[in-house]
């Protein structure tokens, strides 16, 4: 029941993890606000959760446009109440190697995944404050924890959005807001769609899905799954740089 008739912005929910989410939400009784920019994608989201006898909006917007996503949550309280819990999900990767690495590129990835989740928790915040009550969730990356190649530019963005979230849990925490954030490994979804290099522990979007919503049901501060590889990644935080380097070099994910 913890679900039943909670209002959930979902940014990102037009593919992908945000689309699962969306669709597993609303079959447990959440109201789910749908954030994108390509509004047609959300308007067959929409009717599908209809169909099933769920409650959807579809409110596209961009979230590198703050005024656009002020707007839209401002629609999604009129239609179905305060916003209980934002999963902040959109996000974008870049695979670069770092002798070819452009400043537009970096820029590019750090406005969607840094940027958008801030204005992204602009837009929901100041309600859930009066409030005094409220979840924040951010979807990261095991890519927070440490560089790895050709990947200077998502790593960095997921690092710098874990700690964003992890000062908003500090600061927030007190005035009864939640904060939880997720850091998934590899999962089946258009951003992993068409790599040739091996990804380990691969999970399927299904059971990714269970997992985010157990934690964010849990409350959570942070939670990285699957186990094995979230374990491969902290043993990596405490490697001498040398051995880090001679394994990374060795095993590039992003091809």
């Amino acid at each position: 029941m913890f679900w039943q008739d909670k209002t959930v912005m979902i940014t990102g929910a037009s593919s992908g993890i945000g689309r699962g989410l969306a669709g597993e939400l609303s079959k447990r009784g959440a109201k789910v606000g749908l954030i994108a920019r390509r509004a047609a994608a959300l308007t067959e989201l929409v009717r599908e959760i209809e169909t099933a006898n769920g409650k959807a909006l579809a409110l596209p917007a961009d979230v590198m446009d703050a005024e656009s996503l002020s707007a839209a949550a401002t629609k999604l309280r009129s239609a179905f109440g305060p916003i209980d819990v934002l999963i902040a999900n959109a996000g974008v990767g870049a695979t670069v190697d770092g002798a070819e690495l452009k400043g537009s590129t970096v820029a590019g990835v750090i406005n969607v995944n840094v940027l958008g989740a801030a204005n992204s928790v602009e837009a929901v915040v100041p309600e859930m404050v009066k409030r005094g009550s409220g979840h924040l969730v951010v979807i990261s990356s095991l890519a927070a924890y440490r560089g790895l190649p050709k990947s200077a530019a998502y790593c960095a963005s997921k690092a710098a959005v874990s700690a964003f979230f992890e000062s908003l849990r500090l600061d927030l925490k007190p005035r009864g807001i939640d904060v939880t954030i997720i850091h998934p490994g590899f999962i089946k979804t258009p951003l992993t769609a068409g790599r040739q290099a091996q990804m380990p522990f691969l999970m399927e979007l299904e059971d990714a899905v269970a997992k985010i919503i157990s934690a964010i049901e849990k409350r959570k501060k942070s939670y990285a799954f699957p186990w094995q590889l979230a374990s491969i990644v902290r043993a990596g935080m405490i490697m001498p740089n040398f051995m880090y380097d001679w394994i990374s070099r060795r095993n590039s994910f992003r091809e």
